[in-house]
């Protein structure tokens, strides 16, 4: 698929999404899991005992807890890319204080708009959130102390472009924390090529020294990985994509799709 097609497909997932998160339960068949096959809350991890915990903003799509490790300080100023329905810029802002600021970023209208309405059941002053292409990020240079994301680059068609703008809005002193999803082998090509897959996060996943190379390239130093865990796609979703002996293969084969959670820093 060509990028604009793989945008599109994105943004169409992750609006129905935002929006089914409004109107209806977790219970249902169409919660925070959405209503395809394709179950985003196997990558996500236990937010829920974190200082600044809004379960609003919590539509359980992501992979890692960046904030834990991305030293963040009082007063910083925070941008999280994919930021959806506001759940790292709640807790970055809880980090930073009343002194700090947090932006997020998400190129998808109805996250914005649940983004911004949990936003305004709070009095919060310091906390924004902008629309725009992580590609082509919509902020002025040297303007971030940490920029944070949680599963969001493997939605991303350029990879490069994207740490290159990273690079770009981070003071000279700043430095990223992302947790995001890589690969350990090739993946078998229903999984591939399948786009519903790709807005899972899976299928725009790179190898893991690929993903690693892209950072260092950009021109990022001391690349530090700070925790990994191997995730597991349940059968019951393969098999939409994998026939029984794809699937057999893929179960004997040291593939591995693992959440990683990187951090690196703005080289002077």
């Amino acid at each position: 698929m060509k990028a604009e097609d793989l945008k599109f497909v994105v943004r169409k997932k992750y609006g129905e999404i935002a929006s089914q998160s409004i109107i209806l339960e977790q219970s249902s068949c169409c919660g925070k899991k959405g209503c395809s096959s394709t179950d985003y809350t196997v990558f996500n991890d236990d937010y829920s005992k974190i200082k600044g915990y809004n379960p609003d903003a919590d539509l359980q799509l992501g992979c890692g807890i960046p904030t834990k490790f991305a030293g963040i300080e009082l007063a910083d100023n925070v941008l999280d890319l994919g930021s959806g329905a506001g759940n790292d810029c709640f807790i970055a802002r809880s980090i930073v204080g009343k002194n700090g600021k947090v932006t997020g970023l998400d190129f998808t209208v109805e996250m914005m708009e649940k983004a911004n309405e949990n936003l305004n059941k709070t009095n919060f002053k310091n906390i924004e959130f902008v629309q725009g292409d992580i590609e082509n990020i919509p902020l002025p240079d040297n303007l971030f102390d940490v920029v944070i994301s949680n599963c969001v680059l493997n939605l991303v068609p350029d990879k490069e472009k994207a740490f290159s703008e990273i690079y770009r809005v981070l003071k000279h002193s700043g430095h990223f924390c992302i947790s995001d999803v890589v690969l350990s082998g090739t993946l078998p090509k229903g999984l591939q090529e399948d786009a519903e897959m790709y807005a899972g996060c899976v299928s725009g996943a790179l190898q893991k020294e690929d993903y690693l190379g892209i950072i260092q390239n950009q021109g990022f130093s001391e690349i530090k990985i700070h925790n990994e865990k191997k995730i597991v796609i349940p059968d019951h979703i393969k098999t939409n994509y994998l026939s029984e002996k794809e699937l057999n293969n893929f179960k004997k084969s040291k593939i591995g799709i693992y959440s990683i959670t990187v951090t690196a820093n703005k080289s002077i």
